[in-house]
């Protein structure tokens, strides 16, 4: 291999990862040429309704798997919590790279913190997830829908739509922008979603010579993490209509794993934890969806989905 074309949303912040991986693969092989294919995803281009309306994350992935399948690219960089919990037959995730902050973030130019915001003031979140815990914690706020990419969401915020924003603190550190973040919000607050603040290689299935470059872009912590959590919310039927989260940390050799399912308007939320060896990340995502079933999950779902 001489020539890479990565394929890449258009926003900024994809841009910047798709920059990044270009930057990684040119210094592990110096004039290797890496070119970047710019595209416009279905989940860019709708914004005036929630992702859980229109088909969820998927939307931002698909394009991007299609430019794969004919060859126009040879690889696709996500922000793994966008990529969906199964992938279509013929492609596969060649590398999890180090995580970023998993942490949501609280942004606003008036209050410090959640805590501060007064009865009735409005938080913008484009995020089922992050409503429910919000909703949960703090009944008197409005929360109402936010779309658009990190440029847009910030400017909705400046114009006083919003008295404050939740975004992933990952990608405001990857665009430069950390200072317009008010307060990190604690996962035990706002648990993150699977795989919040990691990138994932997506390639099409038998390309070994292309995977094999990839795989010295791994992380194996961020990989063991990522797969537990990722295994969670497969079981779970992880989609934009469910109020899902999930967050591992690893000490040593044992990963912590732990699991939420809320109702998005915060009248329920179940938890569940559980540890495990990291060679059995998988595993331990399948433990605890079993003990989040215990509390009746999936009743909860099928309500959650009946009133979707």
């Amino acid at each position: 291999m001489d020539n890479i074309v990565i394929a890449s949303r258009e926003s900024r912040l994809a841009m910047w990862q798709a920059e990044h991986i270009q930057a990684r693969l040119q210094a592990l092989r110096p004039g290797l040429r890496v070119e970047i294919l710019g595209m416009t995803t279905q989940g860019d281009q709708i914004l005036d309704k929630t992702l859980s309306k229109i088909g969820g994350k998927g939307l931002f992935v698909k394009e991007l798997e299609l430019a794969l399948a004919d060859g126009r690219a040879d690889l696709a960089v996500h922000s793994i919590k966008d990529v969906p919990m199964v992938l279509p037959d013929g492609f596969e995730l060649a590398a999890i790279c180090r995580r970023e902050d998993p942490r949501d973030a609280f942004v606003s130019n008036r209050y410090t913190s959640l805590a501060e915001l007064p009865a009735g003031a409005v938080v913008g979140t484009s995020s089922l997830r992050r409503e429910a815990q919000l909703r949960a914690r703090f009944p008197q706020l409005q929360v109402k829908p936010l779309r658009g990419n990190v440029q847009t969401r910030l400017s909705k915020l400046d114009n006083g739509d919003y008295d404050a924003i939740i975004l992933a603190a990952a990608g405001l550190k990857r665009l430069g922008l950390e200072a317009r973040i008010a307060a990190l919000i604690e996962p035990d607050d706002s648990l993150p979603a699977a795989g919040q603040g990691a990138l994932g290689i997506e390639i099409r299935a038998g390309r070994p010579e292309l995977a094999a470059l990839l795989a010295e872009l791994n992380d194996a912590d961020t990989h063991a993490c990522v797969t537990a959590e990722r295994s969670l919310a497969r079981e779970m039927g992880g989609s934009c209509q469910l109020p899902l989260g999930a967050y591992a940390t690893l000490d040593g050799d044992m990963l912590q794993l732990t699991g939420l399912l809320a109702h998005p308007d915060g009248s329920v939320v179940l938890r569940a934890q559980a540890g495990a060896p990291r060679g059995y990340a998988d595993a331990l995502g399948r433990a605890v969806a079993r003990q989040l079933r215990e509390q009746d999950a999936d009743a909860l779902i099928h309500a959650i989905l009946q009133e979707a």
